[in-house]
């Protein structure tokens, strides 16, 4: 029996992200090609460009595919206790950089190119928007509990998601190998002292 067309346009769509992955962890945003792409793929640059005209529409799929990734890890939280799903999202913004260091050298490239391409601008824009939506979802669910403080909810989300941002930079630019896990412990710490009633 055969696969129904959108199964099979999913399941090619699947390589080609994990092997833009691959490619992005292997050589970075500096070093990425469509040829270095399609090597992981295994097919030709032809193969991918049926599905992607450019680079970089390829580059804002893969963006999105990170983001829907990121959702389903998030949808996977069960607890709606507010302190513990506050805590759950933390870790899964606070990757270790063992597991993901390429990716994420190739992440801050492309965020560094975010002022000059307007495709790249927009879709780290809804990533973070997104994020925010749901640290502040769970910080307001917490001020009407009455597990937290009160606290201005965007506020709060904004301050965590700077320190995660900061700690990843100085992951990458410093190699600075306790980066993320000192912005966990500062962020651990936030919560206990201003986030928590």
């Amino acid at each position: 029996m055969a696969e129904s067309p959108d199964r099979r346009s999913s399941d090619i769509d699947e390589a080609i992200m994990q092997a833009t992955y691959r490619a992005l962890h292997e050589h970075g945003y500096a070093g990425l090609t469509m040829q270095r792409i399609a090597d992981e793929y295994g097919k030709s640059t032809a193969a991918i460009h049926y599905h992607y005209d450019t680079k970089e529409d390829l580059l804002a799929a893969f963006l999105d595919y990170l983001l829907e990734r990121f959702r389903e890890a998030v949808h996977e939280v069960e607890t709606t206790d507010p302190e513990q799903r506050l805590q759950l999202l933390l870790d899964r913004l606070i990757v270790d950089p063992g597991d993901h260091h390429g990716l994420l050298i190739a992440m801050l490239e492309m965020r560094s190119q975010a002022p000059y391409n307007e495709t790249f601008r927009e879709r780290f824009r809804q990533n973070d928007e997104y994020i925010r939506y749901l640290l502040e979802t769970v910080i307001d669910h917490g001020n009407e509990a009455g597990v937290f403080a009160g606290v201005d909810p965007e506020h709060t989300a904004r301050t965590l998601l700077t320190v995660v941002d900061g700690a990843r930079t100085r992951a990458v630019v410093l190699e600075e190998r306790t980066a993320l896990e000192t912005a966990r412990r500062a962020v651990e710490e936030y919560v206990d002292v201003v986030v928590l009633a």
